[in-house]
């Protein structure tokens, strides 16, 4: 096949990965980015140790995509966990699998991965271009704003990698939204994933407990229940334990207008017998003290009781057993998507065909978070990221294979 001109619009996992693909393939490819360099959130999120990827059993991983992990099939087993770890040690990344399955670089950073990344892309040809920020479609091109002005080019084929919401300042903002509607794309609007919420804490609580750690629980929602820990904030909740019930709680708050995430302060004993052991307790001291001899809650654990809990059942140890068994924390509403580590909503997958073209704009592909899908964190959003944008890049050879 004769090389083509080949635009990528984002500069991100999906974006990159697509480059590199299809530079393989013998085309020219352009990426754009409107920042000053590639791969800026990816950066971020690898400062803490990069999570790109995840252990568990392939057939589970699969599905934790929530309503797109059909639609995401083909492309995952096309490009899964254990080829993401392969392609890794390909640019002298090797990885290891933490306690929680989930897979990071040894060196615990993803600088080096990006730097050996974007030169094996140099090297193959592709054309790394920073500050375009693309603006739209116009005389059958592609319009940019450039630290020359306002320019339009043009290409064989185009990939629209710009992500989804979160972290604006990144890059992802968004922006893309209204280019592609106006055009009959399909969008499903975006929302925050993986995110904290707000709750209406008194301000005693607030002022006293926000930025501590609330350990050793266990939190139930209709996401199912998990074990770990997460943080009072002067808003609300935040952490790992909270996003995995991120999509839960702001569905059933998008559904009902509330909703409750379940907190189990003591999961080590049962209801029976935290009864028993308050019980025991003489009714004559603290509650403080009740509290910390007979259930072995103190500090942010005993404060939440007495924030959430009524009178009646702070006084009956049978209420108030059942209460640190399922301590409810009313959220309000998702925080600002901003903030959110991803962002649900976007592409919706009736608006591609099976190589991720846009029905409505032939020639024009689409890959990664700006497609309408989520995912927990821990390696299945960079997973998907990677795969899709593989998988629109096989979509991108297969459509300029039939126009010749």
């Amino acid at each position: 096949m004769t090389a083509k001109q080949i635009a990528i619009i984002g500069g991100g996992p999906a974006g990159l990965m697509a480059a590199e693909v299809l530079s393989s393939s013998g085309h020219a490819v352009t990426v754009y980015d409107g920042m000053p360099t590639f791969g800026r959130k990816f950066l971020l999120a690898g400062k803490s140790g990069l999570n790109i990827t995840h252990s568990e059993d392939y057939q589970r991983f699969a599905t934790r995509f929530g309503a797109a992990s059909d639609r995401l099939r083909t492309a995952l087993d096309a490009f899964t966990p254990a080829d993401v770890q392969a392609w890794a040690s390909s640019l002298g990344t090797e990885t290891f699998t933490g306690t929680s399955g989930r897979v990071f670089p040894t060196v615990m950073k993803a600088s080096p991965l990006l730097r050996a990344w974007l030169k094996r892309l140099e090297a193959q040809g592709v054309k790394l271009m920073t500050r375009h920020r693309w603006t739209g479609f116009a005389d059958d091109g592609l319009t940019f704003d450039t630290p020359n002005g306002l320019t339009t080019l043009h290409s064989d084929a185009t990939l629209l990698a710009l992500g989804g919401a979160s972290w604006p300042r990144l890059g992802a903002d968004g922006g893309w939204v209204p280019l592609l509607r106006d055009k009959g794309v399909g969008i499903a609007d975006l929302q925050p994933a993986n995110c904290g919420f707000d709750v209406d804490w008194s301000d005693v609580f607030k002022d006293r407990f926000a930025g501590a750690p609330l350990k050793s629980v266990a939190t139930t929602s209709d996401a199912g229940t998990f074990p770990g820990e997460f943080v009072i904030s002067r808003h609300g909740i935040e952490g790992s334990l909270v996003y995995a019930h991120s999509a839960a709680l702001r569905d059933r708050l998008a559904r009902q207008g509330t909703a409750t995430l379940i907190v189990d302060l003591a999961p080590g004993r049962n209801a029976e017998r935290l009864m028993k052991d308050l019980s025991r307790q003489d009714g004559k001291v603290s509650f403080s003290n009740r509290l910390r001899k007979g259930a072995g809650l103190e500090g942010v654990k005993a404060a939440l009781v007495r924030e959430l809990g009524s009178q009646a059942a702070l006084n009956d140890p049978a209420q108030l057993a059942l209460l640190i068994k399922a301590l409810p924390i009313p959220v309000t509403r998702p925080r600002p998507i901003a903030e959110a580590i991803s962002s649900a909503g976007g592409i919706r997958f009736d608006a591609v065909d099976e190589r991720y073209m846009l029905k409505a704009l032939p020639g024009v592909f689409a890959a990664g978070e700006m497609l309408d899908w989520e995912a927990p964190t821990g390696g299945y959003l960079l997973t998907a990221c990677f795969a899709t944008g593989r998988a629109a890049a096989a979509g991108i050879n297969q459509w300029l294979k039939s126009q010749v």
